[in-house]
């Protein structure tokens, strides 16, 4: 179910613009408006929760399939040498879209 004021759900429902580099019905995953590597992507599950810890059954699942899908994605788009996933979870981590999202992070050397 999509939260009409969430940010991700309106890109997901296609009332915001993105710059989409793979879906199907259980995922989003476009291009970071705001880059913090060479290829910096958002994978958003298409189910609207916040954190890990709401995610029911379906929502787990939704999750096992992204998490399925990202190297193929992360390889197809620049990061065949390797890659970070970076989930923040609440405000304290820098969360800042409260919908649950990977970041996919990768296309040079990372450092800390």
């Amino acid at each position: 179910m999509l939260n009409c004021d969430c940010l991700f759900c309106k890109i997901i429902e296609g009332k915001i613009p993105s710059s989409k580099v793979y879906e199907d019905d259980d995922m989003l995953i476009f291009k970071d408006i705001a880059p913090k590597a060479k290829v910096h992507l958002l994978a958003v599950p298409k189910t609207h929760f916040a954190l890990l810890s709401q995610a029911d059954k379906e929502g787990r699942v939704m999750l096992s399939r992204i998490f399925e899908k990202i190297p193929q994605v992360a390889e197809q788009n620049g990061c065949g040498d390797g890659f970070r996933l970076v989930i923040n979870q609440g405000e304290a981590a820098g969360q800042t879209v409260r919908h649950l999202h990977v970041h996919i992070l990768g296309g040079e050397t990372l450092g800390w």
